[in-house]
């Protein structure tokens, strides 16, 4: 191949990659502090408490949905203006018995819904829905606590009748024990909340993480039931009717990180799978005439990241080499720079088979193993075996 085509191809995957998961953060952060000189933030009111249903999907959680519901009936808001809703659908652990058996507090107004069969967390969802009539939703995952003032956190946004829905913040737990898997998705969820943070300062969040968010009533969009990633696709779609969605940092949920590297891995590919799907369901943000700022921020903050850097990546390094091998100027350092970095994330790989901690080598792998993650997830969307029943990734 000509050379010159090499290098054209060399430069725009280099650029791609590199604004993807790097540039866009960085224009993100100049763009956000711009707009601070010019444009004040409205501050949201704290005394907005209208209606809300608080519903939490679980299946097979025995071990957790008691400290859940502790967890959820502690929330800082008033108890008169909140319904509890736990669906345990499919589950055949004890975790229905445990929900429909606990001990719940007088005047703690709650339901319980429960059939054997299991179709997903989507269609659990969608029938709670059914039995929601408060202006506002607030969901969480089973398998996560949020902090006592979450819920109020999140409500005081809807007071902003733009505001469509508000995303919490997502933490992972770890210790000093943490392998590659557990420390890479937590350095990974704290960019993320970084980039929301600052999505929403300049219009809205790219899609909320299931642990914890909410919505309005009237904003709510029915989901297809064989969606894969829910809670990204429905906030997409408020986003797409023109409502903002926002971010409280104020709000969060802790859950532990993956067990192991093999868990983390499991649950990459089915979020990789979803995330695909959705870019092919939600193609009509990737017009920029009709969607402007939500068009930009889409493609730069997920759309890139789950497309064109995946692909690139190899494609750059091959290139690279023809390139060096032809004795082209300076292409050498790249191509060192770039064996270096998949050698730290070998050396990362085989630590994490040994057991060893050695924090260095975690970023390089558990980026080499995100992008893995993208081929798997679309070959396992293109064969169809990717099912909204997927398997729970195992947590610490």
């Amino acid at each position: 191949m000509d050379t010159t085509i090499l290098k054209a191809i060399f430069w725009t995957g280099f650029f791609i990659i590199l604004y993807a998961y790097l540039g866009y953060g960085l224009l993100l952060f100049l763009i956000v502090r711009a707009k601070r000189l010019f444009i004040r933030n409205i501050h949201t009111t704290a005394a907005y408490e209208p209606d809300l249903a608080f519903i939490v999907c679980a299946y097979n959680e025995e071990d957790w949905i008691e400290k859940k519901i502790v967890n959820s009936l502690a929330t800082d808001y008033p108890r008169e203006r909140i319904r509890f809703v736990f669906v345990t659908d499919g589950s055949d652990d004890r975790t229905a018995e445990m929900v429909r058996s606990f001990p719940y507090p007088e005047h703690v107004q709650w339901l319980h819904l429960h059939k054997p069969e299991r179709r997903g967390k989507i269609a659990a969802f969608q029938r709670a829905m059914e039995y929601v009539e408060s202006p506002v939703v607030v969901s969480t995952d089973a398998n996560t606590l949020v902090n006592r003032e979450a819920v109020r956190f999140l409500v005081r946004h809807f007071s902003d009748p733009r505001v469509g829905a508000v995303a919490g913040e997502k933490r992972i737990q770890m210790d000093s024990r943490a392998d590659a898997g557990s420390a890479g998705e937590g350095i990974y969820w704290r960019y993320e909340s970084l980039l929301k943070k600052w999505d929403s300062e300049l219009w809205t969040v790219v899609g909320a993480a299931g642990e914890l968010f909410a919505f309005r009533r009237e904003a709510y969009v029915a989901v297809p039931p064989d969606t894969i990633v829910e809670d990204f696709y429905l906030t997409m779609r408020i986003a797409q009717n023109g409502y903002r969605v926002q971010y409280e940092p104020g709000a969060f949920a802790v859950e532990t990180a993956s067990a192991s590297i093999a868990e983390e891995l499991k649950r990459k590919v089915r979020i990789a799978a979803g995330g695909l799907q959705a870019v092919a369901r939600l193609a009509p943000l990737l017009n920029f005439f009709r969607y402007g700022v939500l068009s930009f921020q889409y493609i730069s903050h997920r759309v890139l990241r789950w497309t064109l850097a995946p692909i690139f990546l190899p494609v750059l390094l091959v290139v690279n080499t023809i390139l060096a091998a032809r004795g082209e100027k300076g292409y050498l350092i790249f191509l060192v720079v770039q064996l270096l970095f998949y050698l730290a994330a070998f050396f990362g790989f085989l630590m994490e088979r040994q057991k060893m901690k050695v924090k260095a080598f975690f970023v390089p792998y558990y980026f080499c193993l995100m992008n893995y993650s993208m081929y798997a997830g679309l070959v396992r969307l293109l064969r169809g075996r990717q099912s909204v029943l997927w398997e729970r990734a195992k947590r610490a």
